[in-house]
C-alpha cells in the first residue's frame, strides 16, 4: 500500500481508461467500511460519458479535471433507498430531517475515504472536489437525484499523469495541533505562533501572501479564499437545497 506520507492529489491523468471491472470491484470492497446501523446510507453515481462530465463541470467551477478524468464519481448521502425499503415493507420511515442527513453524509464520507484508500493501493489517482456542496442543485438536476438524496463528495479518478509526481507535497500541521488529550485544550497566541510557524514560513505560502497583497496567510483565507460573504451565501444555497431534497423543514 502506498504510504500516506507521500499521498498526492492527482489532477491530471493519462489517456489509459479505468477498467470497468476494476472500478466495480473497488466500489464493492469499499462497502466494508463503517456504516450507521448497517444501513449504508450512500449512493455513488459513476460518470464516464463526455457529455455528462461537461454538464457536471459548471457545478465544480469548470475545473479541468472534471472533463479530463476518465471517471467522475459523485457520492451522495442517500436516505431515499432506505425510505423506499421501509415503505415497501409496511414500515413508517422518519428520515426527512437534519439528523438523518448528517448520518447519511457521515456514511457517505466514510465510504469516500475508504474508496480513496483502495485507489491508492491500486495506483489510481484521484482528486476530491470540495465544490460538491457549493452548487448542489446543478448536480441534482444533471444526475436526476430524487428526494432524500444529496451530493456530498465528488472524486475525479484516473491513472496519474507522470508530471503530477514532480510537484512538492503540500504541508500539514503537526499532530499536536489537532490532537487533544482527555479534553479539548484551547490555543493561546503562543500556541498558534508555534503550530503555524512552519506553514507560514514556507516559500510558496509567503509568495501566496505577496501576490494577494495581504499581511499574512490567515488574511488570504479570510479575505480572499473563504470569505464570510461567500460562506453565508453558499450556506443559504445549501440549506435551500436540503429543504428541496426533504431533509430540512420548509420555511
Amino acid at each position: 500500500m502506498k504510504s500516506l506520507h507521500t499521498r498526492r492529489t492527482i489532477r491530471r491523468y493519462t489517456d489509459k481508461p479505468v477498467d470497468e471491472q476494476l472500478l466495480s470491484r473497488l466500489l464493492t470492497e469499499a462497502a466494508r467500511t463503517q456504516t450507521m446501523g448497517n444501513l449504508q446510507l450512500y449512493s455513488v453515481v459513476v460518470t464516464r460519458s463526455a457529455e455528462q462530465k461537461a454538464r457536471l463541470a459548471p457545478a465544480h467551477f469548470n475545473q479541468p479535471m472534471v472533463t479530463q478524468a476518465p471517471v467522475v464519481l459523485t457520492i451522495c448521502a442517500d436516505f431515499h433507498r432506505t425510505t423506499r425499503w421501509a415503505e415497501c415493507r409496511q414500515a413508517s420511515p422518519g428520515y426527512d430531517n437534519p439528523l438523518s442527513f448528517l448520518n447519511a453524509a457521515i456514511d457517505a464520507l466514510l465510504y469516500t475515504q475508504t474508496l480513496c484508500n483502495l485507489f491508492d493501493e491500486e495506483g489510481l489517482g484521484y482528486c476530491y472536489l470540495g465544490t460538491t456542496v457549493y452548487q448542489p442543485q446543478l448536480i441534482i438536476d444533471v444526475l436526476q437525484l430524487p428526494r432524500l438524496v444529496m451530493p456530498v463528495a465528488t472524486l475525479t479518478v484516473g491513472w496519474p499523469h507522470p508530471d503530477e509526481f514532480q510537484a512538492p507535497l503540500t504541508d500539514r500541521l503537526s499532530a499536536d495541533a489537532f490532537v487533544h488529550q482527555e479534553a479539548y485544550h484551547d490555543y493561546a497566541p503562543a500556541d498558534i505562533d508555534r503550530l503555524y510557524a512552519y506553514k507560514e514560513q514556507l516559500e510558496e505560502n509567503r509568495h501566496f501572501v505577496d501576490i494577494n497583497h495581504k499581511e499574512n496567510l490567515a488574511q488570504v483565507f479570510t479575505d480572499i479564499r473563504y470569505t464570510r460573504s461567500d460562506n453565508e451565501a453558499l450556506s443559504t444555497v445549501l440549506l435551500d437545497t436540503l429543504r428541496k431534497q426533504g431533509f430540512f423543514p420548509k420555511q
